[in-house]
């Protein structure tokens, strides 16, 4: 099989059900999102070392969700059997739940960076939220999409910013404070 199929060449590609559509249709930029966090989350836990066994299972646990809710944004069908359910919107909760109790609390907003993996779950974290912004796209159009899945989204970013609190506080390297502003978590 080649990997290349030509069909994309004047700027349309299939979504599930065999609808094309322009490559920068909402949908097609909201999944793409989804595959560039996919991405990020490889390099990240390809850069994690020994140290984080369990870490580095839920995140190729996570990857495979990436993969689903991708799949549920590329089916257009307003009866759709999506993949992404509450079962797995809860289990992102718990793990955020999990990673919140072994980090210090903060009053100040932190400014992206500190240890290199933290540095990169930032980076997901961000790509993840526009993933959750160009899904908005197709909730206020009123497109037909997988409610769970777009909860996930949002949920996930939170994880992958408690996550890269994480990482610092494991590394010990101190997370940088935006300091222009005071105390703004209570």
């Amino acid at each position: 099989m080649k990997v290349y199929t030509k069909s994309g060449d004047r700027g349309k590609t299939a979504l599930i059900g065999g609808t094309r559509v322009p490559k920068n249709s909402p949908r097609v930029s909201a999944y793409g999102s989804v595959d560039e966090a996919n991405a990020w989350l490889g390099s990240i836990i390809s850069e994690l070392d020994s140290q984080f066994v369990e870490l580095k299972a839920q995140l190729t646990a996570l990857q495979v969700l990436l993969f689903d809710v991708g799949t549920d944004l590329a089916n257009p069908a307003k009866d759709a059997s999506y993949i992404v359910t509450k079962k797995e919107l809860t289990a992102v909760e718990k793990m955020i739940d999990q990673y919140s109790t072994q980090v210090t609390p903060i009053e100040k907003f932190i400014l992206p960076g500190g240890h290199l993996v933290a540095s990169h779950f930032h980076i997901l974290r961000t790509v993840t939220r526009r993933a959750e912004r160009e899904t908005t796209e197709l909730v206020t159009a009123g497109e037909p999409y997988n409610e769970q899945a777009y909860k996930v989204l949002n949920r996930l970013s939170d994880l992958f910013f408690v996550l890269a609190r994480y990482i610092n506080q494991q590394a010990g390297v101190s997370e940088p404070f935006y300091e222009r502003a005071g105390k703004v978590f209570h």
